[in-house]
């Protein structure tokens, strides 16, 4: 009898193929910096302890082809992770812990400054809370005489094209709070963040209830992953 052949094993001391480009695109980022890696190399990275015994550049490839790009694969769904061959619940928690971790550091940013004179970081922090978003959800900023931030919180969510926004609780939460000024912020899950002639009226009947108590409405900020509009900067308001 002829004897049987089988498939060749790796030695015990043997690495996978994939460690020595681990090991090689774990020493870009240290040496050369994040900016020096592309998309789909910084995800695979950040999908190391979640499958520290894979290669994760096919996976990282195919939620970047699936989703777009890196903020949307963080932010995306968790039903849709799930529909994606080869993730878990381990990768998912990978994922969403790096997208806590976005909104948490872009939540103190804002904290520390003056909002009306960082605008940049007030979109910033817009954008990375909501804009990829597969609800509407209606948010307030809620400012002092310094215009510094006292507290933000979501008042509504809603459905995908429509969010539920009640003037007067807005108003009320407001004096709770001694806030002088308001920032609204919703999002567009359509990523058009081209505002509708209702979240124009909307702000208007905020305003309207707002300023004979002495509440400033400085903006209404609507994002979206195509981008943001601000109906101050529309002259809509």
């Amino acid at each position: 009898m002829p004897a049987r052949t089988s498939e060749p094993t790796s030695q015990p001391d043997e690495k996978p193929h994939y460690h020595g480009h681990r090991e090689r695109l774990r020493e870009r980022f240290h040496t050369a910096g994040p900016d020096a890696l592309s998309d789909y190399e910084l995800l695979e990275m950040a999908l190391y302890p979640a499958l520290p015994r894979r290669d994760t550049k096919p996976l990282a490839k195919t939620l970047l082809k699936t989703f777009g790009s890196f903020a949307e694969v963080i932010h995306a769904p968790v039903a849709r992770l799930r529909e994606i061959d080869g993730i878990g619940e381990a990768s998912i928690n990978q994922l969403k812990l790096i997208a806590a971790a976005a909104h948490r550091i872009a939540k103190g940013e804002i904290k520390r400054s003056v909002a009306l004179s960082s605008w940049n970081d007030v979109i910033d922090y817009c954008r990375t809370g909501m804009a990829f978003a597969d609800k509407e959800q209606f948010r307030l900023l809620f400012l002092d005489k310094r215009n510094r931030l006292i507290a933000d919180e979501v008042q509504q969510t809603g459905t995908v094209d429509h969010t539920p926004v009640y003037p007067r609780e807005v108003i009320k939460r407001a004096l709770e709070l001694s806030a002088t000024a308001l920032i609204l912020v919703h999002n567009h899950p359509s990523g058009d963040p081209t505002p509708s002639q209702a979240d124009i009226q909307m702000t208007k009947a905020i305003i309207d209830i707002a300023m004979p108590l002495g509440i400033s409405v400085h903006d209404h900020i609507i994002v979206g992953k195509n981008g943001h509009a601000s109906l101050k900067g529309l002259k809509l308001i």
